[in-house]
């Protein structure tokens, strides 16, 4: 049964955005650190780990407080989309008070605000894409025959070329999860199992391999920047940075029980795609700045062999914190990680429970 805050139709939408990875509320409920902490499922389950731009709302906070990086959350697919912004939530929005980020926070904000101006937008030429190169540390688990939970850290890399006319064909590389060489022999067994598994309905699975889309269209859905606004859209965006964080808290409302994480991780996804151009980044990153509770979590954090600053928001109940990870001199987001606030399991706080890498180039070619 769902435990989310949205309406059993718009679940079920959501549900759809990617057929292949969509699991159940219990399915994505894991512990922190170690292991799945619910199990709806007999056989397995995975994270799920589509496109920052063709992915879900923000989780509610039962579920952002044992998985806070709410995998591949936040940019609806355009149906569901349009459902949010036309009506489905229909409540009073929560535009939270108070004096907005930490000033050390927002300092490290307007200068990435700045630098991301300096930085010029790749360049990508006529017959050229813009390639997207994804790598995440995420968490994979399954159900052993006696009812026990087995649980194991993953790698998975993925890859999305987009074409200099963003109207053409996409490509998505999607990669195969791969256990840590650190994980149990079990573990490493039940995953080659799930590996070996049937996709639902019999049909090839989309989850793994080269995906093709025109316009980035993936599984019947166009690329998001945002909740509601399609990339081909993101002209439309303000650039104010109040008038931009007020449109993300109508957008997400209801979404979450702080509207203040639901917006900090709906900006963190826009940042993080890759795809926002540079004054609407800068834009993001100003409005970023002006959401209480937004801290900087680090100065010297390491993802994937680089090295930024870390600004995040903890969960509501303190026990986990989601971060982005920018680029001091590019002003650019190049990864993001969820980290402990206190001992779970036997990880101590300030462990890494997981984390993406994003790293950006341009190419004359796509597979």
């Amino acid at each position: 049964m769902s435990n989310t805050n949205l309406p059993e139709g718009l679940e079920s939408m959501l549900a759809s955005v990617d057929p292949a990875r969509s699991v159940s509320d219990n399915d994505l409920a894991r512990s922190r650190a170690r292991s799945l902490a619910v199990m709806d499922s007999p056989r397995a389950v995975q994270s799920s780990s589509a496109s920052r731009l063709h992915a879900h709302p923000p989780l509610p906070e039962s579920r952002r407080a044992t998985a806070p990086r709410l995998r591949r959350r936040v940019l609806l697919a355009s149906a569901a989309a349009a459902l949010l912004v036309g009506g489905v939530v229909v409540a009073d929005v929560v535009r939270p008070g108070g004096p907005g980020a930490t000033a050390e926070a927002a300092e490290v904000l307007s200068n990435a605000a700045e630098a991301t101006i300096r930085t010029s937008d790749p360049v990508v030429g006529p017959g050229q894409y813009l390639k997207i190169d994804t790598k995440e540390l995420t968490w994979s688990g399954s159900q052993m025959p006696d009812g026990s939970d087995l649980s194991w850290q993953a790698t998975v890399s993925d890859q999305i070329y987009i074409p200099a006319d963003k109207n053409g064909e996409w490509v998505w590389n999607r990669g195969e999860r791969i256990p840590l060489e650190s994980s149990s022999d079990a573990a490493k067994a039940a995953a080659a199992e799930m590996a070996k598994l049937p996709p639902k309905g019999g049909m090839p699975d989309p989850t793994v391999g080269i995906q093709r889309g025109q316009g980035g269209d993936f599984y019947g859905n166009a690329p998001m920047v945002i909740i509601g606004t399609s990339l081909n859209e993101a002209g439309s965006l303000p650039r104010d940075p109040r008038a931009l964080l007020d449109l993300i808290y109508e957008r997400t409302n209801g979404a979450n029980k702080s509207p203040e994480l639901a917006a900090f991780v709906t900006i963190a996804d826009g940042l993080r795609t890759g795809a926002v151009p540079a004054d609407l980044r800068a834009a993001m990153y100003k409005a970023a700045a002006l959401i209480p509770g937004v801290i900087v979590g680090d100065r010297q954090a390491t993802v994937d062999g680089r090295t930024g600053i870390a600004i995040g928001i903890p969960s509501l109940e303190g026990t986990s914190r989601a971060d982005i990870i920018i680029d001091p001199v590019s002003g650019l987001v190049v990864g993001e990680q969820d980290v402990l606030l206190d001992d779970s399991l036997g990880s101590p706080a300030g462990t890494i429970s997981s984390w993406t890498s994003v790293r950006t180039s341009v190419v004359d070619s796509a597979p």
